[in-house]
């Protein structure tokens, strides 16, 4: 496994980081880096400004507007942005469902939606998870019947991030009852202002407005809406879960996130406890073993080779180490992470400041500390629980 860029790479990503530096607002890398809550607008407008670049939409071939890089320029620019602080690309338009319209949609489709994914305009959602409908996907109970040249769609979708500002969700839906039940599923894509969609939201245990629950009332959805083919929705949904699991990994984030787990150490004292140093060199073994576990499958396609299909893998140690750092930096960050104060996550709020200046010596760094490590419990569970992907690996490995 040869991991050594090339001349070409390195020039590559030398010219990531030269743009970065010209056009990521310095404000708003700093919110990232501190932890603190992004806007609507902060994340919107990072996407558009990567869409004027044609970078929105960075996975993407060049026949449907994207820069056409390979798999190492693509994880070169996704590092290069983790570690300048810009916002997570939200995954749910560019990341998630282009590639099953690029796949799977009609020409038609193709030039209707993507345009406004690439440019950031167009903010969608994701529709899979209902009550009692996570992990086993194959059991949704969303109707959607069809009516002439429309589908009328009544359920309930739950977990849907950051619905709140949706335009469009794609969501999967029950068409049939008839034989297994991965075999009625479809795929629609549903304008979020149609009649009948109304958004509630779930509000977390830091007090944040992430998540919302998503009911269809007789939603009319015109048929030129489905993708592909009536009743095969799940393949496709399962097209799309391998990008999902894979992006959950975010091995790039974690990386940023490490160094801003040891500064904080060392700004609060711990730097120098020998059991705490401990802790925080075993997480970073475990992201070296994770970075060398998606370099081995960035290798393999340099090459040519069959790429392992390790998506599951990929998410369950990933997400299993976003809540080992989150759980480290609420430690270091000792008592002045205990506040789940609403106002914390704003930009700007200090420690200091709170309660007439009693938490002396509070620091920007510790307001999102706890909100950080309650939120990052959900990400074993979403994306497919990490006991049903182990299962699947157990399956695919052992027969």
């Amino acid at each position: 496994m040869d991991l050594k860029l090339t001349d070409a790479e390195l020039a590559f990503r030398d010219e990531i980081r030269s743009w970065l530096r010209a056009h990521l607002p310095p404000a708003l890398s700093s919110k990232v880096r501190q932890g603190q809550r992004l806007t609507k607008a902060d994340h919107q407008g990072w996407a558009r400004t990567l869409g004027a670049k044609g970078w929105h939409g960075y996975g993407w071939p060049p026949a449907f507007g994207g820069p056409g890089w390979n798999a190492v320029q693509k994880h070169l620019f996704e590092e290069e942005c983790a570690l300048a602080g810009a916002p997570r690309i939200v995954p749910f338009g560019p990341v998630m469902v282009a590639p099953v319209i690029m796949a799977f949609g009609t020409a038609e489709q193709q030039q209707r939606f993507l345009p406004g994914i690439q440019s950031g305009e167009v903010w969608w959602s994701q529709g899979y998870s209902e009550p009692g409908s996570g992990s086993d996907l194959a059991s949704v109970k969303t109707r959607a019947v069809r009516q002439g040249d429309r589908y009328i769609v009544n359920g309930q979708k739950t977990w849907t991030t950051l619905g709140q500002y949706g335009d469009w969700i794609f969501c999967l839906v029950r068409t049939s009852t008839e034989g297994k039940p991965q075999a009625g599923i479809s795929f629609l894509l549903i304008d979020m202002k149609s009649p009948g969609i109304s958004v509630r939201p779930i509000i977390m245990l830091d007090g944040e407005h992430e998540v919302n629950e998503v009911f269809f009332d007789n939603v009319e959805v015109p048929v030129e809406n489905l993708i592909g083919e009536e009743n095969k929705g799940w393949t496709y949904a399962k097209h799309l879960l391998a990008h999902e699991r894979t992006n959950i990994a975010d091995v790039n984030r974690a990386k940023r996130e490490l160094e801003r787990l040891k500064q904080i150490a060392k700004a609060e004292g711990l730097w120098d406890d020998a059991r705490f140093r401990d802790q925080i060199a075993l997480c970073e073994v475990d992201v070296v073993a994770l970075e060398m576990m998606v370099l081995r499958v960035l290798c393999a396609e340099r090459s040519g080779k069959q790429s392992l299909d390790v998506a599951g893998l990929l998410k369950i140690r990933g997400s299993e180490l976003q809540q080992r750092y989150t759980e480290l930096i609420m430690l270091a960050a000792g008592p002045l992470a205990l506040p789940a104060i609403h106002e914390a996550m704003e930009a700007g709020w200090q420690g200091d400041q709170w309660l007439g200046g009693a938490w002396i010596g509070g620091a920007a760094y510790a307001a999102p500390a706890l909100g950080s490590y309650l939120n990052t419990r959900k990400t074993t569970i979403y994306g497919g629980s990490n006991e049903v992907q182990r299962n699947i690996l157990a399956q695919t490995l052992l027969g």
